[in-house]
């Protein structure tokens, strides 16, 4: 699907919207106007229709824009920036990823992306509600849709705590095999979360310290804004996987409790019945009829003390705290 947005370029005021792609290459040479092609949903040969046939845009450009790609990255064109910028959601466990592709010039701003994005729709929204307020130029529209993008890593965030929360309850109350699968998941996810934010702090540095000059000054704290934003993003992901990690040794040294108490119970039985090897070691070797006739006592003499001496060392071991 191939929207379209003309503005005027003093006001921002919304004039057309949804023209074809004839009437959009005129209107492209006309200086008063300003305009958004939103180009989403639909196949490689409509995107290079938009994108090569109408825009011109260099052919590594748009190389890039129809090959998927995990990494954020900006680069300067003739007349143009290119920008690869991703949306986040977290679904069963799992970070996923949608890539928006922007290309930014002085009187447009073209976006291209392959799945339904939220916040292509609510800039969208707010331009038919309100266009002056963000569509006064392609620097501040672009803010507003990377705004509305950064915004929907909140509830993927959210998400993510709940589970790290249900994981820090599970792990002292139902330490099972279970918990360090889950654990070790979770930590993969979130180190991806953080091989995503982190090219993507290096490209909004790169807007907000003004090398472009398609971001007119006076838009750089907004993506300061922005960057800011990214940085938490980032702070929160680090903070989540020392989580995960505190989550992870707890759960390993409850394991080791667990061997710990098999181990000393063990000791205890192999101790207590230490005076039964003995005792009737020796007695074996030097008793020559037993339970005999001739010394109808040998049994007797034989447990008690086997029993005194397991006794004693019971008592001995329960003294000391070793059982």
């Amino acid at each position: 699907m191939i929207r379209s947005f003309v503005f005027n370029q003093t006001q921002g005021k919304l004039i057309s919207q949804d023209i074809s792609l004839d009437l959009l290459k005129v209107v492209l040479q006309d200086e008063g106007v300003q305009f958004w092609v939103d180009v989403g949903e639909c196949t490689d040969e409509e995107a290079k229709e938009v994108l090569d046939g109408v825009f011109h845009f260099h052919p590594l450009a748009i190389e890039d824009c129809l090959t998927p790609s995990d990494r954020s990255k900006v680069e300067e064109y003739e007349d143009h920036v290119f920008m690869v910028i991703h949306a986040v959601t977290y679904h069963e466990g799992e970070f996923k990823t949608a890539e928006l592709d922007l290309f930014i010039g002085r009187n447009f701003l073209v976006t291209f992306h392959r799945e339904r994005l939220r916040c292509v729709n609510a800039t969208v929204d707010r331009v038919i509600k309100n266009a002056p307020t963000v569509a006064r130029a392609p620097d501040r529209l672009t803010y507003t849709l990377l705004d509305f993008l950064l915004e929907g890593y909140a509830p993927a965030l959210e998400d993510l705590s709940l589970e790290i929360a249900e994981l820090e309850k599970n792990v002292l109350v139902d330490p099972s095999q279970s918990i360090l699968k889950n654990v070790l998941q979770i930590k993969t996810e979130v180190q991806r979360l953080r091989q995503i934010v982190w090219p993507q702090r290096e490209t909004m540095a790169r807007m907000s310290h003004g090398e472009f000059k398609i971001v007119r000054s006076h838009m750089l704290p907004y993506y300061r804004d922005l960057l800011d934003q990214l940085v938490k993003i980032s702070t929160m992901a680090e903070n989540a996987r020392d989580s995960l990690t505190n989550v992870l040794q707890v759960h390993l040294n409850l394991q080791q409790m667990q061997v710990n108490h098999v181990i000393k119970a063990l000791s205890v039985m192999a101790t207590l019945f230490m005076p039964v090897l003995v005792v009737t070691s020796y007695y074996g070797m030097n008793v020559t009829h037993w339970p005999g006739p001739e010394d109808n006592y040998a049994w007797t003499w034989i447990w008690a003390i086997t029993a005194a001496m397991t006794a004693m060392l019971y008592l001995v071991m329960k003294r000391k705290g070793w059982w």
